[in-house]
């Protein structure tokens, strides 16, 4: 088996960040959730993924992660065997001002139905 190291991590750049492909990763309600969560540690907290209490199962969360992270809503970096999480507010904000403003709310509703 390949150590997670071994798989480089691809952000895009503020510049390369797409509006519909922004979009399409936000329309999911567990991708809202973990948005909403990492809006509650801005500006410079992060989270592991196995942080978050979500109701799917591991290898789903895993993509959904990887959603968010190739629309360049999310950073990721490694840090021993945890994989560490951070909004991507800065430059979304730059590329489409008050687009998180809107969609945390929503996360947090999300969140909020499934207690």
């Amino acid at each position: 088996m390949a150590s997670r190291t071994a798989t480089r991590l691809v952000h895009p750049a503020v510049g390369e960040l797409e509006f519909t492909t922004v979009l399409t990763a936000l329309s999911d309600p567990v991708r809202l959730a973990i948005v909403a969560r990492l809006a509650e540690v801005e500006p410079d907290g992060e989270l592991a993924c196995t942080t978050f209490a979500l109701p799917v199962s591991k290898s789903t969360q895993s993509g959904h992660f990887r959603s968010l992270r190739e629309a360049g809503v999310i950073h990721q970096r490694d840090e021993g065997t945890r994989r560490l999480n951070r909004l991507r507010r800065a430059d979304l904000d730059a590329r489409f001002p008050g687009l998180l403003d809107l969609v945390i709310p929503q996360g947090r509703e999300i969140v909020a139905s499934w207690a």
